[in-house]
């Protein structure tokens, strides 16, 4: 199947997908940073970090450049200058995460008088033992438009507001805005955060390439209307026996809408110390926007690296986390992909929230439009894609014989979530048949609702893309009664049973 430019460029990376597109910035720009000689003024910092009255020992307290951890009293001194922004804490397992409407406050901003500065931070215990709890995956909410706004709090909020509570009123569930949380459009920020306020728990946020002041001059103010709404760019925090921890890897240029896949220096620094407070061997799960892989440049194929879609130096990252069970958080693509790096790496690609940008009921790569769900037990972690509109079981989709015209005589299957510990089956009336084989193709629904310049209709530039997670079997008859059975890795097997005959290309 041939593919426009308009893919070719968006496989390469070069756009966050959305670079050379003539996709409108943002209606509205603050003022620019003016130049000047930068002060390097020391500051003393100093706070108590405390719950009902009583310190707490051991907490890690940081500027994003030093982390110092509270002694038994809860006391906390360091010194740093400024150009640190915030003084903020990594909140320790055992206490709830302090919010406003699901907006998470674990910071203070910087404000200096004679030279110091002093943050208090007051937390509260919890009264259930958090090392069960839930969280779940926004990656790319990404509105430009109020009509986009309009669907992600009317369907996509409700939707997991449901299913928090499917999990019943103890429940300890967090959230994560993984990225683009609107599109270029920062006058949309409250539509984005009534949004996510609705579903009622405490919502930690990711800078994604869309959520970038695009008028700064380097890389070290594009964040600065994403720091006013929502805090530092990088941080963790734990929950029960979990090390939670968000990155910026979202490098910009300097010139709208240039950035590349890169985690700056000072992150790295900042990231060692907070995770020599971590004990080897625990689970650590590391968010951030670009994936710090994915099987693109396999799939395409392509010469290079697909520089605005990967991190760059992604070794680094690899290296620090190699004493951990380490599971990564991404999004950016509008695509669902699992990436495993050694032995102890698995980073969960998501696809999108919007989809293929609100234009309807799927992703690039035949994924519904919908948000990853991880049921944590101690340092374990279980893991769905959770399809808005759709119960649990809603994890593949079968079409009909002759869906990929490559394939004429062969039925196929989308199995968005599957990663190599799966298990794809299928019977024909009734008689087992084995296991389905896999390939590199596109998703059908896909390649009907967005194939050509004239598809989708509000955003024609949106085409299908390559997948992993397309597999094929060919059947002895067209009239014959097919039965699909998915494993997971965890063991759970969702099932299916159609008439080859009746199939369509449905949702």
């Amino acid at each position: 199947m041939a593919l426009d430019r308009r893919t070719f460029l968006r496989s390469l990376g070069l756009s966050g997908l959305s670079v050379g597109l003539g996709i409108p910035a943002r209606a509205t720009q603050p003022s620019p940073i003016t130049s000047g000689v930068k002060d390097l003024s020391s500051i003393k910092a100093t706070g108590v970090v405390r719950s009902n009255g009583k310190g707490i020992a051991g907490v890690s307290v940081t500027d994003g450049i030093n982390v110092v951890v509270t002694d038994k009293r809860g006391n906390y001194s360091l010194t740093t200058n400024t150009t640190a922004e915030f003084i903020y804490i990594s909140t320790p397992k055992g206490y709830a995460f302090t919010n406003s409407h699901g907006v998470t406050k674990f910071y203070e901003r910087i404000i200096v008088t004679a030279g110091s500065f002093r943050a208090d931070f007051e937390l509260t215990k919890l009264d259930r033992d958090d090392r069960l709890h839930t969280f779940i995956v926004w990656a790319d909410p990404q509105i430009q438009t109020p009509e986009d706004a309009v669907l992600l709090k009317t369907v996509s909020a409700p939707d997991t507001k449901q299913l928090v509570t499917t999990l019943g009123p103890d429940a300890l569930v967090h959230g994560f805005g993984c990225g683009d949380l609107v599109w270029d459009r920062f006058d949309l920020f409250p539509d984005y955060k009534e949004a996510f306020g609705q579903v009622g728990i405490p919502f930690f946020q990711v800078i994604g390439n869309h959520d970038m002041d695009l008028d700064s001059r380097t890389d070290d103010y594009s964040a600065r209307t994403f720091k006013d709404l929502f805090g530092p760019t990088y941080y963790s925090f734990n929950r029960g026996d979990i090390h939670y921890v968000v990155l910026d890897d979202v490098f910009f240029l300097g010139t709208s809408k240039k950035y590349i896949g890169y985690i700056a220096e000072r992150q790295f620094a900042w990231l060692e110390q907070d995770l020599a407070q971590v004990k080897p061997g625990s689970t650590v799960v590391v968010s951030v926007h670009i994936p710090v892989n994915t099987g693109v440049k396999r799939r395409n194929p392509l010469e290079g690296e697909p520089i605005g879609g990967v991190v760059s130096n992604r070794r680094e990252l690899y290296r620090i986390l190699k004493p951990y069970k380490a599971h990564i958080m991404s999004g950016h693509t509008h695509f669902n992909e699992k990436v495993l790096e050694g032995d102890n790496v698995i980073e969960h690609v998501h696809g999108a929230v919007c989809g293929a940008w609100w234009t309807g009921p799927i992703c690039y790569d035949g994924t519904p439009n919908g948000y990853g769900v991880y049921e944590v037990d101690g340092s374990d972690i279980k893991w769905y894609h959770k399809a808005v509109g759709h119960d649990r079981q809603h994890q593949f989709r079968i079409y009909p014989m002759g869906s990929d015209k490559q394939k004429p005589e062969y039925f196929s299957v989308n199995v968005w979530n599957w990663d190599p510990a799966w298990k794809v089956t299928w019977f024909e009336n009734g008689e087992p048949r084995g296991e389905m084989y896999r390939d590199v193709a596109y998703d059908p629904l896909s390649v009907e609702l967005h194939l050509g310049i004239q598809k989708p209709f509000i955003r024609s530039w949106v085409e299908p893309m390559l997948t992993d997670h397309m597999f094929f079997a060919k059947p002895s008859s067209p009239t014959s009664i097919i039965t699909i059975h998915v494993t997971d890795r965890f063991g759970t097997v969702y099932k299916e049973e159609v008439e080859l005959a009746s199939l369509t290309l449905k949702v």
